[in-house]
């Protein structure tokens, strides 16, 4: 009964929250674990037991070595399952009220310093299709702060060199629309002018960014190519293609924009959420302060 429960949850998600994908796949993963449980425990979920089953499960995580974040996500998606359970009356109470999430650390995001930043825009070789393409997903990701999802699943029409915007999706289908830099932009113009047609071969897609087989880039396949030029380009960090995100953002605060604008430009829902760079504008502040004054 739980499972047809889960599958009702997640089509709600899908039809009335409008819930992006990856957030659907983790939903749905944490929510599978927890039915894995609770029938190896051979214990029951109801509005009686379920308060005891959620904590059961969370002691299990916190046991197995598991995270505060992870706790707190597997307890996020429990917390919303309970309450469109409640909504659907397959409930009369939620068993999941009052149950607080573990406070977090606030970990400061890994971002690379300017001049880390042109060494690995500079390693991809525009000369052929596929570092066409490179260059070009590079300099976009670090032109706009897109997520990478938001990256690999833009099509043509969400480009428009002739304006200089590009139209994004992000958590729960919000579109926004970000600018593009003159540089980004050169190069999004010759990619779909000299690169994409050559790599598209007999495929038909409207996906703008395309694999050696002619489909859609996909999130792992980024990430093996961010990884590859970081290397050539002697960055020792560990660089994700949300690096370059961190860095848009927090090079934009240290060069003067106002936190609301780059809220704006993150697709952030809370500015709250944003206001993490502004720490590690500071974090740099007191880093060349100590390098650089004679007294510090």
């Amino acid at each position: 009964m739980l499972e047809t429960y889960e599958k009702e949850f997640l089509n709600y998600l899908v039809v009335e929250r409008g819930l992006a994908r990856n957030t659907l796949e983790s939903y749905g993963r944490d929510l599978r674990q927890f039915r894995h449980f609770l029938a190896a425990q051979k214990s029951q979920f109801t509005q009686n037991s379920g308060r005891d089953a959620i904590l059961s499960y969370l002691t299990h995580l916190k046991n197995q070595g598991k995270s505060a974040s992870t706790l707190a996500r597997n307890l996020a998606a429990l917390k919303s399952f309970c309450h469109f359970l409640l909504r659907e009356r397959y409930l009369e109470r939620n068993p999941a009220t009052n149950l607080e999430s573990p406070k977090l650390d606030k970990r400061l995001p890994k971002v690379l310093s300017p001049e880390e930043v042109n060494a690995l825009l500079l390693r991809p070789h525009p000369q052929n299709p596929a570092g066409l393409r490179d260059k070009t997903m590079l300099e976009l990701l670090y032109a706009t702060g897109l997520r990478v999802s938001e990256l690999v699943n833009l099509t043509l029409s969400d480009v428009q060199p002739s304006i200089g915007y590009v139209k994004c999706y992000g958590k729960g289908s919000k579109e926004r629309i970000v600018p593009l830099g003159s540089i980004a932009l050169t190069c999004v113009e010759a990619y779909l002018s000299r690169g994409r047609p050559k790599l598209l071969k007999k495929t038909q897609t409207t996906a703008l960014f395309l694999n050696a087989a002619g489909r859609g880039m996909t999130r792992q396949g980024f990430w093996q190519i961010i990884k590859k030029y970081a290397a050539e380009a002697g960055i020792n960090k560990n660089i994700t293609p949300h690096t370059l995100r961190h860095s848009f953002a927090t090079h934009l605060l240290e060069n003067g924009a106002d936190l609301r604008s780059v809220q704006e430009m993150l697709g952030h829902a809370n500015i709250s959420t944003t206001q993490i760079y502004t720490h590690v504008t500071k974090t740099h502040l007191v880093e060349v302060y100590d390098k650089s004054h004679p007294r510090a």
